[in-house]
């Protein structure tokens, strides 16, 4: 599920919209205030079941889709010992559906998309955490995505194919950079039924869900300390919907695992108003070999062994987790590298690395990982 509705970040783009269809030229400044109130999303596609996938462009974007994500987590280390983790995730918002665009646009500044980013570092050995955020038009070439060759960029930061199952990331803020190949070692796994993951009861309340969860990744990192050449092991992250959380659903963790015996895990929690896990939560099973076991509530168990309270919200996030899978035989404990890896951007949440220990069966197992947890530290509360 990877976080299930991001399209609240974008509730309302009162600004942006008022002026989507036919900007003057030129390069205005751009104020948008996003408050809380639920657009006409009638004309958009609803994710309604399963369809098939063609990867040569399921990629790229879905603008028929008010919101799609595409979002690169990693771990990384250097031959001297120092280990990194990262997060790159790009946003796009149609403001209306692509039906009722008009067919020749009065201006190349005139939008229809937004795009937002959010780029971290988590320098471990440094005990430093770093985020930033962008935001942009999908016009002019300032921000945009699309299937062939796959590419989204915003600004400086991006990921374009570099050939069958190469990516390059590339993202820069100051001291802060990053600039990674990726290589796609197990291929494109479908979430849910077939792609099509439910988050909760109403129709077209889902998304369209795709991971590449092993991706070998090779380069090199800076922080203000300086270059750090690197390899490790990346996640991505594909969602497209048009839709949002249900009424009572306040919040979601969510996990990221790869573990060294080449078995990945992905599950999801969404939380309710009242302190229950909602029965819409799920995952997905990696086997080595690519094959997939998609597995319910029911199936596995999320135990929080420690709580850390942010000093820059006031927010109290869960910290060490035990994951226990009875049906795989497996236990997990899930330690995070750094306590706070907290985002304080347009919205407060924490996403961070984690480190992974336990066994499979009586063996001993171990791995790495990437957790986001939001709604501990109150509501979004937007204003660009």
């Amino acid at each position: 599920m990877k976080r299930p509705y991001f399209a609240i970040l974008f509730i309302l783009i009162v600004g942006l919209a008022l002026v989507a269809y036919f900007w003057p030229d030129g390069n205005p400044q751009v104020k948008a205030t996003l408050v809380a109130a639920t657009p006409d999303i009638s004309n958009f596609a609803r994710v309604e079941g399963p369809r098939p996938f063609d990867f040569s462009v399921d990629h790229g974007p879905h603008p028929d889709y008010q919101t799609e994500w595409w979002y690169y987590t990693g771990n990384l280390d250097t031959t001297s010992g120092e280990h990194f983790g990262f997060q790159l995730t790009f946003f796009r918002r149609a403001l209306v559906p692509a039906a009722d665009l008009p067919g020749k646009r009065a201006s190349s500044w005139a939008f229809d998309q937004v795009y937002l980013g959010h780029f971290a570092l988590t320098d471990v050995a440094g005990e430093a955490f770093y985020a930033f955020e962008q935001l942009s038009r999908g016009a002019a070439g300032l921000a945009g995505a699309q299937a062939q060759p796959f590419q989204v960029w915003l600004e400086n930061w991006s990921v374009r194919q570099g050939g069958p199952g190469i990516y390059q990331l590339s993202a820069e803020d100051g001291a802060v950079s990053l600039n990674l190949t990726l290589e796609d070692v197990k291929g494109p796994i479908l979430h849910g039924n077939g792609g099509y993951s439910q988050k909760g009861p109403e129709p077209g309340n889902a998304s369209f869900y795709v991971s590449q969860p092993r991706l070998a990744a090779k380069g090199s990192v800076s922080t203000p300390q300086g270059q750090f050449e690197v390899t490790g092991t990346a996640w991505m992250d594909q969602e497209y919907s048009t839709s949002a959380l249900s009424e009572g659903q306040v919040g979601w963790d969510w996990f990221s695992i790869q573990l060294d015996d080449d078995t990945e895990l992905m599950l999801f929690q969404i939380r309710r108003d009242d302190g229950s896990v909602d029965p819409f939560s799920s995952g997905t099973v990696i086997y080595p070999d690519g094959t997939t076991r998609h597995i319910s509530l029911g199936d596995f168990t999320i135990t929080v062994n420690d709580t850390w309270r942010s000093p820059h919200t006031g927010g109290v996030y869960p910290s060490d987790w035990t994951i226990d899978l009875p049906g795989e035989k497996l236990l997990l404990t899930l330690t995070p590298r750094l306590a706070d890896q907290e985002l304080q951007l347009s919205y407060n949440y924490w996403e961070g690395s984690v480190a992974i220990r336990g066994e499979r069966d009586g063996q001993p197992v171990s791995g790495n990982g990437y957790v986001e947890l939001t709604g501990y530290a109150g509501a979004f509360n937007l204003d660009f």
